[in-house]
């Protein structure tokens, strides 16, 4: 997006679904609506100060994780909904013509069920970096900017979430399903 496109009604058509859904991803879905419209009101109001020293989308993503981060902060705050990964693999499989057995459904819901909890108790910061890397698809660089952090921290970062969430997972989830796991926890 060149400077020239910088106005509100393009920048929100084009990241309101993708902030939309990292929101969800990382702060869970009964947040995530009202929140990613306090990030399009923040950016709508400081659009005229962006100096374009970082891409947009991450200037936006940087947004959108502060906001995250301050109602995370707040002591009202209780996470209700949480990442729901194995509906990914569900929804690859099914537009790759697969559809899941009613077996394959209750394991995925055992699944997702085992794997919510933890990923809702990984730390903020881990959380953030490892839902930035492997479901939002950015570059370790693009997720140091938005945080604010160098690369070497979200390097260290990711790799301690991603064995954290293996040890938890390899402790109190049954692993026959680990395999197909998106985020490699492998």
């Amino acid at each position: 997006m060149s400077a020239s496109e910088l106005d509100f009604p393009t920048i929100y058509d084009t990241y309101q679904p993708k902030i939309l859904r990292y929101l969800s991803r990382f702060i869970g879905e009964s947040e995530a609506e009202d929140l990613t419209q306090e990030t399009f009101v923040k950016v709508h109001q400081s659009l005229g100060g962006f100096r374009g020293e970082s891409q947009p989308s991450t200037w936006i993503y940087r947004i959108a994780t502060n906001t995250a981060l301050d109602k995370m902060r707040q002591p009202s705050f209780q996470q209700v909904d949480q990442v729901s990964v194995s509906d990914e693999i569900v929804e690859a499989k099914i537009s790759e013509g697969q559809k899941p057995s009613i077996e394959k459904g209750l394991i995925r819901d055992e699944m997702n069920d085992c794997i919510r909890g933890y990923i809702e108790k990984l730390p903020d910061d881990y959380r953030a970096v490892l839902v930035l890397s492997e479901y939002e698809g950015l570059k370790n660089n693009e997720i140091a900017d938005i945080l604010g952090i160098t690369l070497d921290t979200v390097k260290i970062r990711l790799h301690r979430a991603k064995a954290k969430l293996k040890e938890e997972l390899e402790a109190n989830c049954d692993l026959y399903w680990i395999e197909e796991m998106p985020c490699s926890v492998k």
